[in-house]
């Protein structure tokens, strides 16, 4: 299942035919989600026991669990596993809330068939506002919330009629809360990171006319789900936890707002060290906690966007490589001894000659573009013979 190529949706609902997803309750759920990530708004890992044949970027991963989350609530509200009402479902859901401009759902409802309109939706999800340079120093700018989606989804399956509005109250409490949390550091020059990235993840609540003035307290008294509830004292320990360090006053504040949400001492102790344990096991896989400066930012992003190229072109490359005796030659060599000035421009101009014949690999014909030649040549070694359409059903 390839999810930046079209049909992806429908591949997903092949494989659920052939190994469904089993899931106990909302509770299980939540914590496997929390597990990998996606209720923290970092996207690490797939849902456990969904299958994929290549290494995912950050945004297909959360493009993957964010439909993950929805058809598993989907199954446990209606108990059923219509895939095809399941997409009609999501879509029609997704239009309520209208999280596109008219423009673009407009572009959407052209397509012909509801699996590849939910496509362009999702990918609307996950690319707000989007554009190439931003996507290479990582989505999560643009992620951090993706979980409120599925509470308002389920939500939605349970019939409220405010839709819209219970969508805003829960982004305006989360929003608050993370405030809070991050007001109650005794200094807080350093540890905005968060807080700007939940702030640009807002679909619902316009900041600019939100006070953070503590009134949300009194919402809480609002009849929140579990999973709600359990979302916001997790947002809270998140936010406190992003400097690595809790102290009393963070301390005094998280436990307040457990009394709040109707959570014991126990539980919201559990729910610090889960966050920390969650960070300590993946600080190198989290990007906004990263020291790295700005320019390794951005090659390392730019090396993730053109290995994913690279890998999804290995067939046609294998095949152009194959026809190219010299150049394979030349690359073998790289790998043991350096090339000379003359060899290794060599290389170049056939490898640029190559990527002409392949147009999703046109960047490398951009200005500067040959700076990105040492990543192709590092993956040689792991191409591997790959259908040319990977979401295609047999």
């Amino acid at each position: 299942m390839n999810p930046s190529a079209s049909g992806w949706i429908n591949k997903f609902g092949h494989l659920l035919k052939e190994e469904p997803l089993n899931l106990k309750n909302s509770k299980v759920l939540y914590e496997q989600l929390k597990a990998i990530g996606f209720v923290y708004g970092i996207h690490l890992d797939v849902y456990p026991l969904v299958k994929t044949e290549h290494q995912l970027t950050e945004d297909e991963v959360a493009k993957i669990n964010l439909l993950v989350a929805l058809y598993l609530t989907y199954e446990l509200e209606k108990g059923q596993t219509d895939f095809t009402q399941f997409v009609e479902t999501v879509f029609n859901y997704y239009k309520t809330l209208d999280v596109g401009s008219i423009s673009f759902l407009n572009k959407i409802l052209s397509a012909n068939h509801t699996e590849s309109q939910l496509e362009k939706l999702i990918d609307s999800r996950i690319y707000l506002g989007g554009n190439t340079f931003n996507r290479a120093f990582g989505n999560s700018l643009t992620n951090s919330l993706l979980f409120v989606d599925v509470l308002i989804f389920r939500a939605y399956l349970q019939g409220y009629t405010s839709i819209m509005e219970h969508a805003k109250l829960l982004e305006y409490v989360t929003i608050n809360i993370a405030y809070h949390a991050l007001n109650s550091k005794e200094t807080t020059k350093n540890d905005a990171k968060l807080i700007q990235l939940l702030a640009s993840s807002l679909s619902f609540v316009d900041l600019k006319n939100t006070e953070f003035d503590g009134t949300y307290r009194d919402l809480l008294r609002y009849n929140f789900t579990p999973e709600e509830r359990s979302y916001f004292l997790d947002m809270a320990c998140l936010t406190i936890w992003e400097d690595k360090s809790i102290d009393f006053t963070e301390s005094d504040y998280v436990f307040g707002l457990g009394k709040d949400l109707g959570k014991t001492e126990n539980e919201v102790k559990s729910a610090l060290n889960y966050v920390v344990d969650f960070f300590e096991k993946n600080k190198e896989r989290i990007g906004y906690l990263s020291d790295k400066n700005v320019a390794f930012q951005f090659y390392q992003g730019m090396s993730k966007n053109v290995s994913k190229l690279i890998l999804r072109n290995s067939k046609r490359l294998k095949k152009e490589l194959a026809e190219s005796k010299e150049l394979v030659s030349l690359l073998s060599k790289s790998t043991v001894k350096e090339l000379t000035p003359e060899e290794k421009k060599k290389v170049q101009n056939q490898l640029l000659d190559i990527f002409k014949t392949i147009p999703s690999l046109a960047i490398f014909m951009l200005p500067g573009g040959a700076i990105l030649l040492p990543i192709f040549i590092k993956l040689i070694p792991k191409l591997l013979p790959s259908a040319f359409d990977d979401n295609r059903v047999a």
